[in-house]
């Protein structure tokens, strides 16, 4: 079912819902087959019975030789019992059902007097509701063009009496015109609660559609996050203990220990952050760690032993977004060099703010070739993903001569 706030839609832009059916037609949905019998019976009766009571009148009134009427008669009414009996099959072939129909209202032009039954109206009808408006008018265009032929060339001709030709016609054209204005109004109700019907399963199709998409998005963001401050912060902390392990003085092993608790409590402080915004609905994703870690990083790696410089030019009047993707890269790049650079004691961060974009390089002097799993590994798929949303590019491989290098560039303004 589909429903709405009255208030928060123009009324063109809300759907005209139908009426709900009765019960009696409730019951007869339900029942199609049944209705078809109720229906073909009912007919049968209307149109068998004038035939069987047609002997009299016409003798009667001397319109036909009892002779010839006996040879008419049978043929006649089996035509119209054959015509009530297809109407047991109109939902499954409305467009012959109405053609046997019109054969029927053909026949009734051979009697010596006039008969008629609504044969041709339920066909047509038929053809209207469960075909289109456009088929039931070419079938009744086609239907009388047949009957007005036929009248015409049996009138001419002397076959029958003129005033049978027009009861004929006009009486099968009154049929046809009532049968196909109900059926259009029914037909265009019903093809409208299917269109709603199918619109509303389109709707719900794309809804979960739309829903897997943003977990999986929403996933990955939060994974990205999660792999930034595990990697980085527990690279640093076995970087850092392994000196403190390595001093025999306690005075030297001191601010390595401070170290290693400061950097576990600002890991601890990203971890509950990011897990917040998984328990609460209404918070922003990721909205807690939009924030510049580049100093940080640069303390911890100087901290862990590494001689690091940092070199920033122009001003970081950047979106938050630009300024957390640049951040990252830097964390994900000095990280590489704690967890991976062989013989590395350098590490050179580079970042310029220009009316383009911005451009990040982390460079090492270690061995050339001392870091090819980092290159596939999970931190830095994380990045070229941030970068790319960004609208950016990044690479990542050995340096001219020495060490690994990892660059990116990132427009100033976000993309849509």
């Amino acid at each position: 079912m589909i429903t709405g706030s009255r208030g928060d839609a123009s009324p063109e832009a809300e759907p005209r819902l139908p009426r709900p059916p009765g019960v009696l037609r409730r019951f007869w949905a339900r029942h199609p087959v049944l209705a078809d019998i109720a229906i073909a019976g009912f007919c049968l009766l209307l149109s068998v019975a004038p035939v069987i009571a047609l002997p009299d009148r016409a003798v009667a009134d001397d319109r036909i030789d009892p002779q010839t009427w006996d040879r008419i008669w049978p043929v006649l009414a089996s035509v119209v019992v054959l015509g009530s009996f297809a109407l047991l099959v109109r939902r499954r072939n409305p467009v012959g059902v109405f053609a046997i129909t019109v054969l029927v209202a053909a026949a009734y032009l051979f009697s010596p007097v006039s008969l008629g039954g609504p044969l041709v109206g339920i066909a047509t009808y038929t053809v209207a509701v469960y075909r289109s408006n456009r088929v039931c008018l070419i079938a009744v265009g086609a239907g009388l063009s047949l009957l007005v032929v036929v009248a015409g060339a049996l009138g001419f001709s002397g076959v029958i009496a003129p005033d049978i030709a027009w009861n004929v016609l006009i009486g099968e054209a009154l049929l046809m015109l009532i049968g196909g204005l109900i059926g259009a109004n029914v037909g265009g109700r019903k093809r409208y609660v299917e269109a709603l019907i199918a619109h509303s399963r389109r709707l719900l199709v794309e809804r979960d559609q739309q829903a897997q998409l943003a977990a999986a998005a929403e996933r990955e963001r939060i994974a990205r996050e999660l792999h930034d401050i595990v990697a980085h912060s527990l690279t640093v902390m076995v970087a850092l203990a392994e000196g403190v392990a390595a001093s025999k003085d306690a005075a030297h092993a001191r601010p390595g220990a401070e170290a290693i608790s400061a950097t576990g409590r600002e890991a601890l402080r990203d971890m509950r952050a990011t897990l917040g915004v998984l328990r609460d609905a209404d918070a922003a994703p990721l909205a807690p760690l939009v924030r510049d870690t580049t100093a940080e990083t640069v303390a911890s790696a100087r901290a862990a032993g590494f001689e690091t410089h940092l070199t920033v030019v122009g001003e970081p009047d950047v979106p938050t977004a630009t300024r957390l993707a640049v951040s990252r890269i830097v964390q994900e790049g000095v990280t590489n060099v704690l967890r991976h650079a062989r013989a590395a004691t350098r590490i050179d961060v580079d970042i310029r703010y220009a009316d383009e974009g911005v451009s990040v390089s982390v460079v090492d002097d270690g061995l050339s070739a001392s870091i090819p799993s980092a290159a596939g590994g999970f931190g830095l798929q994380g990045v070229r993903e941030r970068v790319e949303l960004a609208g950016g590019t990044v690479t990542a491989g050995p340096g001219e001569q020495r060490g690994w290098t990892v660059r990116a560039w990132l427009p100033r303004e976000e993309q849509e």
